[in-house]
């Protein structure tokens, strides 16, 4: 008698831990690039990292910072982000696929120089990762 409660208990463990299992779908909402331009410059960057456009709509306003301030920046992380590009080997291939092709001595403005920055910020949060000794916001 004790073996066939054994038993039973053992078979509607079974029964109720082999039900069918729920499947959850997510639908993920695609994300539009966000476009960093100067048109007159015939200068322009895409962004397709999924989370930038949101990230960019909590970062610190564009007047928060001055454009020098931000030109001074950019160039440093530019340079890292460049070499990091032309060694495939060292660094992950897949988060620096291209050279950012940034002169210092042309004026992008103000909202190229902000967005090229915030864009900096959060690829470091996002892949962890350090492109110089500033601060990360």
């Amino acid at each position: 008698m004790k073996n066939i409660i054994y038993v039973l208990g053992i078979v509607s463990y079974l029964i109720v831990g082999c039900s069918s299992q729920q499947t959850m779908t997510t639908t993920e909402e695609k994300e539009a690039p966000v476009r960093i331009a100067n048109d007159s410059l015939e200068y322009e960057i895409i962004i397709l990292d999924p989370g930038f456009t949101s990230y960019l709509a909590t970062a610190k306003p564009q007047n928060y910072y001055s454009q020098s301030t931000l030109e001074t920046k950019n160039e440093v992380y530019v340079r890292e982000w460049n070499y990091r590009a032309r060694n495939p080997m060292q660094y992950n291939s897949n988060i620096y696929e291209n050279e950012i092709d940034y002169q210092p001595h042309i004026d992008y403005g103000m909202e190229v120089n902000y967005k090229l920055y915030q864009y900096f910020q959060f690829a470091q949060r996002k892949y962890k990762m350090r492109l110089s000794s500033f601060r990360v916001e």
